[in-house]
Parts: C-alpha cells; sequence; structure tokens
C-alpha cells in the first residue's frame, strides 16, 4: 500500500492505481489544493499554493501533475478568455455533477451554474440527441459558458 502524505483527498491513491500510476507527494499535494478550492485556479495559483506546503516542488511538475489529472478525467481545464487556463475538480466527491460556467467579461468573475431547471434539462437533452443523430456522433460531455456582465459590473455601467 503506498503511503499517504496526507495532504489530498483519500480516494485519489486508488485512482492512481487504477491507471498505473504511482501516488507522489507532489500528485497529492497538487490535487489537494484544488480539490480544497471553490475557485477555477490558475497553474500558477496552485503552484503558490502547493510551495505553501512544500516548498521542494516546481513548476514543472505542477504543470505535468494537472495535465496528468486532466487525462484522468478528474480535474477539467477550462478557458475563460483571458488567456490562462484554469483547473476544477470534476470528479471525486459526492458532490460531483454537471455545470456550466458564468463569465464576467469585465472583472473576469465566474459563476458555477448547477441548478437547472427541467425545461433546461429537456432543452439541453434534445439539443444533444439532434447533433448526435445530424453528425452521427456520439457525444458524453459538453461545456457551455455565457459571458456577460455580473451584477457589480453591470450597476458600475
Amino acid at each position: 500500500m503506498p503511503r499517504r502524505c496526507g495532504k489530498g483527498p483519500r480516494w485519489f491513491c486508488g485512482e492512481l492505481r487504477g491507471c498505473g500510476r504511482r501516488l507522489t507527494e507532489a500528485r497529492e499535494i497538487v490535487l489537494g489544493v484544488v480539490d480544497k478550492s471553490d475557485e477555477h485556479l490558475s497553474a500558477e495559483d496552485v503552484f503558490r499554493a502547493v510551495r505553501r506546503v512544500n516548498r521542494g516542488i516546481g513548476l514543472t511538475t505542477v504543470y505535468r501533475t494537472l495535465d496528468l489529472l486532466v487525462n484522468m478525467n478528474l480535474l477539467s481545464r477550462c478557458d475563460f478568455g483571458d488567456g490562462r487556463a484554469r483547473y476544477e475538480r470534476i470528479r471525486g466527491t459526492k458532490e460531483d455533477h454537471h455545470h456550466h460556467h458564468l463569465v464576467c467579461t469585465e472583472c473576469k468573475k465566474v459563476v458555477n451554474y448547477r441548478d437547472f431547471i427541467e425545461e433546461e434539462i429537456e432543452l439541453l437533452g434534445k439539443t444533444e440527441k439532434a447533433l448526435s443523430r445530424k453528425f452521427n456522433f456520439t457525444i458524453r460531455d459538453h461545456l457551455i459558458q455565457f459571458y456577460g456582465l455580473c451584477d457589480k459590473c453591470r450597476q458600475r455601467d
């Protein structure tokens, strides 16, 4: 049984072993940082938080670990139009569920939108079905981002 440093979520060890990967302290700390955050973190944000835990972990290790976690479908890489990739956890806890994003084009605030109403779910289902049929394409997931102004920025205008 691999040793854990205790800085990341417990379930992660099994996920790595299931993919034939080793549990390293760096991997555990990186996932722990993203797992504990409610924000959409950039690699630099993750690096700064990781360095507070272990100063020996470099930026290259953080980038490689983030790429690995994206490839394992544990994290999602998001682009909100600010020129920086952002990361968020998509698997691993009871709160796993699909969401969309509302992105303020002024202050760059990102809101996770999860509380779908029945009409939205029905519309997305119909859209996916129609696109699958039209392009003979199996849709496994989707990402929707809405861009506009948040309440604070709208009031300033």
